[in-house]
């Protein structure tokens, strides 16, 4: 990345540090995509399975990379201060943790998982499916949070278009591997939807080596000399990667298990309010990947500024960020509002469903303008080391208020299954506003300081 001079020169240079962001996010998105579609046409069972597992997994892992992310801000703000020697010694020490979380993971699943299913009460062969999908999916984890560190120094770098080519390379190995693993073909065994965790784990384990040689030979990756010096393990260095990247991985994991809860709790209601409610939930994800990348794109921008103390660029920064993702937002929920039918029946082409469904899908209209605000906010005040209070926020926001307004409008008033949505668009308001309040008292603070 380079200092900026113009707004010109800013809407550049978040351009190029943004669109591949974007790209890769929506790559990612594809797999588990692609991961329930494949398993669905195996079976019923394994598409369950499946779904199980990977309900599970996924807070987990958004949790648990969301720790890692910390290796962002604090290489942009170094890279941004001038300070590339400090680079090597965080990376290897992000890196040692990173392997030390995935070994604390799964020895609790080797303990936990079974406890976990026989609660759940799922059918016999449901359950045994979601146990081996996990079981595949634990031989990919150590190499899945050491790529999440390397793919974060690279970001940090505005280098983002190299972490796009690589995940997108990985896509199509990972749809390969389906295509032999789930279904048994080119003489490889079929697995059903346990093919799609052991894919998936091979798929980390490339994403990884890639990464490594990438880091290790390319330029500007290699000048930073990762592993010329081995460095002995400091707890030292992990206690401020784990001060800065935990309130960043539970603010992340308390976001995404609402929405698991939420799935759970809409239990009670018809199987046909439950296939609408993830019709839209689902689609809802996939709109959340443009707020998402841009919260990623500003916590690079902004760290790399608030580095070298250029807080008044920062701040341009964060918010031709918002800007952004409000009229990206109003984009999407205009053609949203026009096309929920057409969107209903990408998924499903039962009329009961597309009917409810559409209902569901203008409640998630309301969601998108929230994530907007929420969602850049967030990056921005990662980009100045600034996590403690969106993990509060987050806490408060979705299980203090969203939840639990959520589960009283359902229950005592006549909205039953939208009320839960009510209740988390209400939360997230809450929670953009509360953020917002955060933004401007820090960059008043800093800017005053300069």
């Amino acid at each position: 990345m380079i200092e900026t001079y113009s707004l010109k020169e800013k809407w550049r240079q978040f351009a190029v540090v943004l669109l591949p962001i974007f790209i890769s996010q929506m790559a990612l998105f594809s797999m588990t995509f692609f991961d329930t579609i494949m398993s669905g046409r195996a079976s019923p069972i394994d598409l369950a399975g499946v779904a199980i597992g990977a309900s599970l997994w996924s807070p987990i892992q958004s949790g648990l990379t969301g720790i890692l992310m910390a290796v962002t801000p604090m290489v942009a703000q170094m890279v941004g201060a001038k300070r590339p020697d400090q680079v090597p010694y965080t990376i290897l020490q992000a890196l040692y943790l990173a392997m030390a979380i995935g070994l604390v993971l799964i020895v609790i699943g080797w303990f936990a998982l079974d406890p976990i299913l026989d609660m759940m009460s799922l059918e016999t062969e449901v359950r045994e499916i979601a146990r081996s999908f996990l079981h595949a999916i634990g031989i990919g984890i150590i190499p899945l949070f050491m790529y999440t560190v390397i793919r974060n120094f690279m970001d940090a770098l505005g280098e983002t278009r190299v972490t796009m080519f690589i995940t997108l390379l990985s896509l199509p190995i990972n749809v390969f591997l389906n295509y032999c693993l789930i279904f048994g073909n080119f003489g490889f065994p079929r697995l059903g939807g346990v093919g799609a965790g052991v894919a998936s784990a091979i798929t980390y384990w490339i994403l990884f080596i890639i990464g490594l040689l990438v880091a290790v030979r390319i330029q500007p990756f290699s000048d930073f000399g990762i592993f010329r010096k081995l460095y002995q393990i400091s707890f030292r260095a992990w206690k401020e990667l784990l001060r800065l990247g935990v309130p960043i991985g539970f603010a992340i994991f308390f976001e995404v298990s609402i929405f698991a809860a939420v799935t759970l709790l809409m239990s009670e209601y018809s199987t046909i309010t439950i296939a609408a409610h993830q019709v839209a939930m689902n689609f809802a994800s996939f709109i959340y990947m443009i707020p998402l990348s841009i919260s990623m794109a500003l916590t690079i921008l902004v760290g790399f500024e608030v580095g070298a103390s250029r807080y008044r660029d920062a701040r341009q920064y964060s918010y031709m960020g918002i800007g952004v993702a409000i009229g990206m937002a109003l984009l999407c929920g205009i053609g949203l509002y026009l096309f929920t039918e057409q969107v209903a029946g990408i998924y499903t082409s039962d009329a009961a469903v597309i009917q409810l469904a559409r209902e569901f899908l203008l409640y998630s209209i309301l969601f998108l303008i929230s994530d907007a605000i929420a969602a850049p906010i967030q990056g921005i005040l990662r980009g100045y080391k600034d996590v403690t209070v969106t993990f509060i926020v987050a806490l408060i926001s979705y299980w203090a208020i969203g939840l639990p307004l959520g589960y009283l409008l359902s229950q005592y008033t006549t909205l039953a299954a939208f009320g839960y949505w009510i209740g988390l668009i209400s939360g997230l308001a809450a929670g953009a506003l509360f953020l917002y309040g955060r933004l401007l008292a820090l960059q008043r603070k800093s800017i005053r300081g300069t």
